[in-house]
């Protein structure tokens, strides 16, 4: 057995031994979902049970009250590990965070278990407000993942895939302020602020017809009045818009703010327009990483789909691209549910807090743990990861300029892995 083996076995034998307090955590966690920058009872959870193996937290790290950190190893490359853990309004853990945030605490004690043999270092982030606000953009900012040589995590749904496919999104809120008046008395002396939202939506609408395959624009409705008999004089919408990669949405984001200035103009309304502070971006992968994973998971018994096999359109968002364009990651899927069963739908969050939702926790973990031992061991590894990033480094430094507006708004942006 080869010294890499050797730890390997170590390790999933450690990650084993804390099975039941990894699946007991994220069944906990399960049952109290909480909604993003709100999750303190998760946060603390983790962290108290880094505290717990002599693995010390810092609280409230890069910024953010609900994020942590922890880091171990002496010398060589530096892995970063990373764990969401809010949850979805309405529909709890129909995500599966419970399991991003056990499959990564997993992996981090099962590796620091190995003391002194650690070939390498390991920076282990809890990573909040994926669903909503864009956290590890955030903790960009403040410098959580300065100085690694590879990120990863992985992200529960119904097949096991080697990575998830994403685009970039941004999130906008627009309020429209008109003049209220009497409906039916008066109703020339009013500024009907729901007529602007609905001329925005609908040119929308037709904006929509004349955009690329690999772009998107959706949203809702949030305000529209008091009663039909009074001209309401504030209307609101939220709508998501995404591309494929960074130039293509500031493109189209222009497009859309047309969309919502007509609105305005036809009206006779005021447009408060207000962008999200940070945007979501595409995944760029690291598939030296990200191959040996799949190798570290088929260990597992974990079956694979070919990339190739999903549809074109097949794709979400996550903050986690954000990260992809300052150091090479990985964001492989791990199966948790049947393949019907899709994320973000009532029915994976049950399937979150199952036997297979379990099994995905343990299996997580190892993979992850095997995987950042392969890297930390392989300067051959390193050295493509780092070449193959470097190929497109200035499409990233362009999109990582482009995915933080410190004027936006932090309480919205992208819609988390959806």
């Amino acid at each position: 057995m080869s010294d890499l083996d050797a730890l390997k076995r170590e390790t999933c034998d450690r990650i084993d031994a804390m099975a039941p307090e990894l699946i007991d955590i994220s069944h906990q966690i399960h049952a109290k979902p909480e909604l993003a920058f709100q999750e303190h009872f998760a946060a603390g959870l983790l962290a108290d049970t880094l505290d717990k193996h002599n693995l010390p937290a810092t609280r409230n790290a890069f910024g953010l009250d609900t994020a942590y950190a922890a880091s171990f190893g002496d010398g060589g490359a530096e892995v970063g590990i990373l764990s969401e853990y809010d949850a979805l309004p309405g529909i709890g853990h129909a995500c599966g965070h419970n399991i991003i945030a056990t499959t990564g605490l997993g992996a981090a004690l099962g590796l620091a278990a190995l003391n002194g043999k650690l070939p390498g270092r390991i920076r282990y982030l809890g990573t909040p407000a994926e669903e909503m606000g864009g956290g590890k953009e955030l903790m960009a900012q403040e410098g959580a993942f300065d100085g690694l040589d590879a990120a990863m995590m992985v992200h529960p749904a119904g097949i096991d895939l080697e990575t998830m496919p994403c685009i970039c999104v941004s999130e906008v809120r627009v309020t429209y302020h008109g003049k209220s008046a009497h409906a039916s008395a008066m109703p020339h002396a009013g500024l009907n602020a729901l007529d602007a939202l609905v001329t925005a939506y609908q040119t929308l609408a037709q904006l929509r017809q004349h955009i690329r395959p690999t772009e998107r624009i959706h949203g809702i409705f949030t305000e529209t009045g008091l009663a039909p008999n009074i001209v309401p004089d504030k209307a609101a919408g939220l709508f998501y818009v995404r591309a494929k990669n960074a130039g293509d949405l500031a493109d189209l984001k222009v497009r859309v703010q047309a969309c919502f200035d007509a609105g305005a103009l036809s009206s006779g309304c005021r447009a408060e327009v207000e962008w999200a502070k940070a945007d979501y971006l595409d995944m760029k992968t690291s598939f030296a990483i990200s191959e040996a994973y799949v190798k570290n998971a088929e260990t597992l018994g974990r079956d694979f789909v070919d990339l190739a096999m999903l549809p074109s359109s097949s794709a979400g968002s996550t903050d986690m691209g954000n990260v992809s364009h300052r150091v090479p990651s990985i964001h492989p899927m791990i199966s948790c549910a049947p393949a019907n069963v899709v994320i973000h739908n009532p029915e994976f969050a049950k399937w979150a807090g199952s036997d297979l939702g379990d099994k995905a926790v343990v299996d997580g973990a190892k993979s992850l743990a095997m995987t950042a031992l392969d890297f930390l061991m392989s300067p051959d590894m390193q050295r493509q990861a780092k070449a193959d990033f470097e190929a497109s480094a200035d499409v990233s430094r362009d999109a990582v300029s482009r995915a933080y507006n410190p004027d936006g708004l932090a309480d919205i942006g992208g819609c988390g892995c959806c």
